[in-house]
């Protein structure tokens, strides 16, 4: 199975909303309008029913097809259904602005619809769509932060076992001391991919033991040391200043460091995303994300909203628990499925 197929199964949820809404957009006043309204069918695009060959079967289905004048009216109820799928207010205006321009007072189906909205959601993705940028420096540290239940510690096992497959030498660090549950995960991931874990005993600091990692991973010539943190609640000021000693700490061993540092989010969160990326960017210099659970949301649009608000590289995008489930983020594929088209070629 495509990576496509398994995303588009598993956005249901969001395309099945979007393509239900866009329906109804459409065939409300089309059901009414009747061939009786005015306007003149278009001879030259029927095809001659002596010749039922492949492009008069597609012409003919195309003329079957319920179609809508795109008026502003239309445009209010495009927007409000972009707004449903969480791609925010002033995202979902400029989409639906693109989307008129040079189609008002044509009448529309939902197929082309759903294309010029798959094309002006992979414009405003494509320059944020970038994988995980890998450098010389040895180690290249990739601090991995984001709320409890975000899916962070499941990205970085996931991340580590891809890379480590690739031929990288990876540590993984389970900063996250206070939870158990989290090294222990962390360590099936480890051993599945070959990857050193190093941990700490639980309650200790988590900056200590991201120090004493980078010395573990410069000693072994780690090509990437990943460093777990805990979950951190944006609205927890104790638990964002430890998670800025952490950064202090480590640009103590090097002030370069970390050279990556991914925030991950969760798809489920909705628009509570935007808020995220804004407390956690004055916190640690977050460089770049990873949405998670867009499985498990009615609401993918955030991610538009999100390359569309702050540019940051989205590096990959999960849709499930297993390795293949994290992927790299192509804007074609993820705006084909989120308004429900079928994969191309």
């Amino acid at each position: 199975m495509s990576f496509f197929t398994k995303l588009k199964d598993r956005l249901l949820k969001s395309s099945s909303r979007i393509e239900e809404g866009l329906e109804t957009i459409v065939t409300e006043v089309a059901d009414a309008a009747a061939p009786g309204d005015g306007a003149a069918p278009d001879k030259s695009a029927q095809p001659d029913p002596a010749k039922p060959g492949l492009i008069g079967r597609i012409l003919r289905r195309a003329e079957d097809e319920p179609r809508r004048v795109l008026d502003d009216e239309m445009l209010e109820s495009l927007e409000e259904l972009l707004i449903q799928s969480d791609m925010g207010v002033e995202t979902a205006m400029r989409v639906t602005a693109n989307l008129a321009q040079g189609r008002m007072g044509r009448r529309v189906s939902v197929r082309e619809i759903k294309q010029a909205l798959a094309d002006e959601i992979a414009r405003i993705m494509e320059p944020v769509a970038r994988p995980l940028p890998l450098y010389p420096t040895r180690p290249q540290v990739v601090l991995v932060v984001g709320v409890n239940g975000s899916g962070k510690t499941t990205t970085i096992g996931k991340l580590a076992s891809q890379l480590s497959a690739a031929g990288k030498k990876v540590v993984i660090a389970a900063g996250d001391t206070f939870r158990a549950a989290a090294v222990e995960q962390l360590q099936v991931w480890g051993d599945r991919a070959g990857v050193p874990v190093l941990t700490a005993p639980e309650g200790s600091d988590p900056a200590s033991l991201a120090f004493d990692a980078m010395t573990r991973a410069q000693a072994d010539g780690a090509d990437l040391l990943m460093i777990d943190t805990a979950g951190r609640l944006q609205n927890r000021q104790d638990l964002m200043e430890e998670l800025a000693k952490i950064v202090r700490v480590i640009r103590k061993k090097d002030p370069e460091a970390p050279h990556n540092t991914i925030l991950v989010l969760d798809a489920t969160t909705g628009q509570n995303a935007i808020t995220q990326v804004e407390i956690f960017r004055k916190i640690a210099d977050v460089s770049g994300l990873v949405m998670t659970k867009l499985d498990g949301t009615a609401k993918g649009g955030v991610l538009v909203a999100l390359a569309d608000r702050f540019g940051l590289p989205i590096h990959a995008i999960g849709v499930g628990e297993k390795i293949d489930d994290l992927a790299p983020f192509d804007p074609q594929e993820f705006a084909r499925a989120l308004v429900g088209l079928e994969e191309e070629g």
